[in-house]
Order: C-alpha cells, then sequence, then structure tokens
C-alpha cells in the first residue's frame, strides 16, 4: 500500500512530537531534588482524630549507624469514635512509613504476638506495640509507625527524624535458609534480577519501537480518523505479534521450570490474619474518672478547641487534667509537666492546654471543666480541618494525673460547632 503525502507527514510530525516530549521531560526531571515533608498532614482531620490514638511513642535512637537495630515502641487505641466512612480495623497492618527503604524491618509485634501479616484490632481496646528496625540507606529520614486498613489506607501515628551515619555499601541483611546455608539477601540472586530486567528491558523497547515506526501514534490515529482502521494493522504485523506473544509464553514457562527445578525446598508466600490480639487493660477509659462531653467550639482564627466537659472523680486521690493527645499531637498543661518532654518538637505544644479551673479535682467531687487546647499546630498539622468536615467533629484522649503519679487515659469525642469571628 503506496503511503501518501497525509500519512507521511503525519508519520514525521508525531516522531518529532515525541522528541519533544522526552526532551522536556528530561529537562524537568534534571531539577527535581530530595522532597521533604510530612505526608500525613494531606489526610482529613477526622480521619486522622478519630481512628487512631497513639501514645506513650518512644524511638528507642535517634542516631544510628548503618546494621545497627533500633526500634519503635507505643501504645495504640483503637477509638469508639471510628468513622463510619472507613472500615473498622477487621483486616489491618502495622508498618513504618519512610521515604523508601531507609531501613530493614525484621520483625513487628502488637499485644505481644509476631505479626509480620495482616491482624484483627477491636474498636475500644487498646494495643502494645514494637518493631523493630535495622538501619539501611544512611541520610536524615523521617519514620512513622503506622496502620494500614483495608480500605481505609495507611493511618499513620507520629514521626521522628532518624539519622543514620556510615556506608550503604556496608549493610547486610543475612538469612538461613531451610537448607541449613546463610545468605545476603541484600544481593542474594541480584545478578540474576538484574539480567531478566534489562532481558524484559530490551523486549520491551524493542516491541515499541517496531510498533513507533510502523507510522507512529499520530498517523495511526490520522488513519482511523480518515476511514481505515482496518488497515492499521497489517497481516505481517499480526504475525510478528503473534510470534512475540508465543515466544515470550515460552521464556516464561521455560526457565520458571528451571527455577522451581533448581530450588526445591520452598513455601508458599504465607496468607491468612492474626485474630485474638491480646489487648492492654487498665488503660483507655480504665479509670476512676466519669466523663461526660457537653458541647465545644473550634475558633478557627485563634486555633483553639474548647471543650466543655462534666468530670466525675470517683477515686481515692485528686486527679488533674495533664494532656490533650490527638493525631500524634500532644497539648500539654505545663502546671502538670514541669519539666521537658522528649517528644518530637513539630507534635509536641508544652503550653498548649489550659482549664477554666487548674485546681486538682477531689475524690467524690463533680465538676464543670472548660478545656481549651490552642496552638499554632492546629494548622500547621492541619488539624483545624475538622471545622469544615461534615460533623465537624473531634477526638482524642485526655490524660488525667494523680499526686501517687496514677495515670488515668479517657477517650473523648464530640461534635463541635466552628466559630470563623476574629478572637
Amino acid at each position: 500500500m503506496k503511503p501518501t503525502m497525509f500519512s507521511s507527514l503525519a508519520r514525521q510530525a508525531g516522531r518529532l512530537w515525541a522528541l519533544v516530549l522526552a526532551a522536556g521531560l528530561a529537562v524537568t526531571m534534571a531539577g527535581i531534588g530530595p522532597a521533604d515533608a510530612h505526608g500525613e498532614k494531606s489526610q482529613a482531620a477526622f480521619l486522622r482524630m478519630r481512628t487512631l490514638n497513639w501514645y506513650d511513642v518512644k524511638w528507642s535512637k535517634t542516631n544510628v549507624t548503618v546494621n545497627e537495630e533500633y526500634e519503635i515502641t507505643g501504645k495504640l487505641h483503637i477509638m469508639n469514635a471510628w468513622p463510619a466512612a472507613i472500615e473498622i480495623p477487621a483486616q489491618c497492618f502495622l508498618n513504618t512509613g519512610q521515604p523508601g527503604a531507609m531501613a530493614a524491618r525484621l520483625g513487628v509485634w502488637v499485644g505481644g504476638t509476631f505479626t509480620p501479616r495482616s491482624m484483627k484490632l477491636e474498636v475500644g481496646k487498646t494495643y502494645a506495640f514494637r518493631v523493630l528496625l535495622k538501619a539501611r540507606r544512611p541520610g536524615h529520614w523521617h519514620t512513622h509507625v503506622q496502620l494500614s486498613v483495608k480500605t481505609g489506607g495507611p493511618i499513620p501515628g507520629p514521626g521522628q527524624y532518624i539519622d543514620i551515619k556510615g556506608n550503604f555499601s556496608d549493610y547486610t541483611d543475612d538469612v538461613k535458609l531451610l537448607n541449613g546455608t546463610t545468605v545476603d539477601i541484600e544481593t542474594y540472586g541480584i545478578s540474576k534480577i538484574y539480567m531478566w530486567h534489562l532481558f524484559w528491558i530490551i523486549v520491551g523497547g524493542w516491541w515499541i519501537l517496531y510498533w513507533f515506526g510502523k507510522r507512529g501514534f499520530i498517523g495511526r490515529f490520522a488513519w482511523v480518523a480518515s476511514g481505515k482502521a482496518e488497515e492499521v494493522i497489517t497481516p505481517q504485523e499480526r504475525m510478528v505479534g503473534a510470534i512475540t506473544l508465543v515466544a515470550v509464553l515460552l521464556v516464561v514457562i521455560v526457565f520458571y521450570a528451571m527455577t522451581v527445578s533448581g530450588n526445591p525446598n520452598t513455601i508458599p508466600l504465607q496468607a491468612g490474619d492474626f485474630h485474638n490480639i491480646q489487648a492492654l487493660e487498665n488503660e483507655v477509659d480504665s479509670g476512676p474518672i466519669t466523663l461526660k462531653y457537653l458541647n465545644g467550639t473550634y475558633k478557627v482564627p485563634g486555633r483553639e478547641l474548647v471543650a466543655n466537659f462534666k468530670i466525675t472523680n470517683n477515686g481515692k486521690e485528686p486527679v488533674r487534667i495533664g494532656e490533650f493527645n490527638t493525631a500524634g499531637l500532644r497539648f500539654l498543661n505545663p502546671d502538670v509537666f514541669t519539666s521537658k518532654v522528649e517528644y518530637p518538637d513539630y507534635l509536641l505544644a508544652d503550653r498548649g492546654l489550659s482549664l477554666s479551673d487548674n485546681s486538682p479535682i477531689a475524690p467524690g467531687e463533680t465538676r464543670d471543666v472548660a478545656v481549651s487546647v490552642q496552638d499554632a499546630r492546629w494548622d500547621t498539622e492541619r488539624l483545624s480541618g475538622l471545622a469544615y468536615d461534615v460533623d465537624s467533629s473531634f477526638a482524642g484522649v485526655l490524660f488525667f494525673f494523680s499526686p501517687s503519679g496514677a495515670r488515668y487515659p479517657m477517650e473523648v469525642s464530640g461534635a463541635v460547632i466552628p466559630t470563623f469571628m476574629p478572637v
């Protein structure tokens, strides 16, 4: 079939367009630098406040060397205020959020159970967790603990910067195989991985060039637009496609069989969920405190949440409110926390909590208390978005403290009225 002048021009225009696009993409990528951001800020305020409450979170080390182990520990409360828009964590997975494989995850324990796979957690329960990591790539990396929930995605907890020193080339990850030999899975089989990637890149590149050289995208579009859709693919091209399909299937089948015969002792990828994870006792909502939420407001210009409660102390000691924790942020009462608290600074408002009556609540006393939570971190961590949610609700955990050192965490939640007038 003799090409027309129109099809030849379309073919040349298509090639020129592809060359310009590739050049522009290369120039754009050349100016890309490393990203430094807190991705959890992109999540809605209701999702971070009403799903999970992370507290007592600690990083065993913040300065490590390559191959050095460190861990993240803490407690995770599954909120009773869990929103209806998110599926409850009947299938979830505890992991870390970090910018790539900067550390290897050696193990995860929830409720004292080793949980390398998904698990079921119950709403209203509190669980202890531990994540063991091994430093891999040198750098200054922001590392979160996070819970990935089916249909809800990853819900990150508080994050801390980890400084990893040393040389990446020194990293090893030794694992003992079923046959008794020990291999470094960081480099085990890496030559075959490179070989197969290169092979399929060449095959894929040839496939793209073959079809692109047969008139290009714009040229084929022009043929279809001119009513020649049935003539776009010739019998010869159909034969090339069929031969390529058969060749690819043969390569996959033959080399898969060779790999299986060379590695007879294998186990399948493990599936199934963990159930009956042991929850902590005497944690959230287990203290001698009766608490009723009355009403509240969120002052948008002042970045202040004011929540009114009726509180009854049923215990034998006076108690004071010392902290409000939500979405990993800690708002502290400076009259209770008189010394420096070790916690990421961007998540710590050490003077962010005040009370209408800061005196201790005596045993047997019932008192109406207005709790004011005010700090710029409402905005910087984008929690002020609660004022624009469809139900404008907040949630978190209030911590009560007694003179003997006892601590009573109590979950609180409720609707608030946004106020947009200047303070």
